[in-house]
């Protein structure tokens, strides 16, 4: 059940179901109210008198999927590239997050076998691996991946190349 919202379910013989029907409306008023959670913002002053330290971790995006298709044939570091290709790849990511938008696509991987892809796309250059001010690795989408060029173009220098023949009709 998601949070915010009730279920019931209700079982009636047929002849007495226009009477069940009709009962759903108390039923319902029946349902607790939604939780409604309200965070006050504390001063800074109030922050820093608290008796315990408080360590300041880097927050990640709200887990948002990954715009991908998977294929039949992909193996779990194709589908973890496809990932870091997508929009969803230029945050750092840790090992769970990547866990839990595999788990969304219903592919269920053990914690190390997504580990070792990471590692092994890292060290191939496909994707980039570093530590986060928590000490742990996150990962995000290499350079070289985001911004590769489609074709390279090398033209002579300027000084150095014959000026083209613009009345030759085979320059033209």
């Amino acid at each position: 059940m998601r949070s915010g919202q009730n279920e019931a379910e209700i079982e009636s013989e047929q002849s007495h179901l226009r009477e069940a029907i009709e009962l759903i409306p108390d039923i319902v008023s029946r349902f607790p109210a939604p939780r409604v959670e309200v965070r006050r913002e504390q001063s800074p002053e109030a922050i820093s008198s608290l008796a315990a330290p408080i360590q300041v971790v880097a927050q990640s995006t709200p887990l948002q999927l990954p715009a991908i298709s998977v294929e039949k044939g992909d193996s779990l570091s194709d589908v973890i590239s496809k990932f870091f290709a997508d929009q969803w790849g230029k945050n750092p990511r840790r090992l769970s997050e990547v866990r839990e938008v595999l788990q969304s696509y219903g592919l269920n991987y053990p914690k190390q076998s997504v580990a070792v892809a990471l590692l092994r796309l890292a060290k191939a250059s496909k994707i980039r691996r570093f530590k986060s001010e928590g000490g742990e690795y996150v990962y995000t989408a290499s350079m070289s991946a985001m911004s590769a060029p489609s074709q390279i173009l090398i033209l002579p220098d300027t000084e150095d190349a014959a000026e083209p023949d613009v009345e030759n009709p085979a320059n033209v």
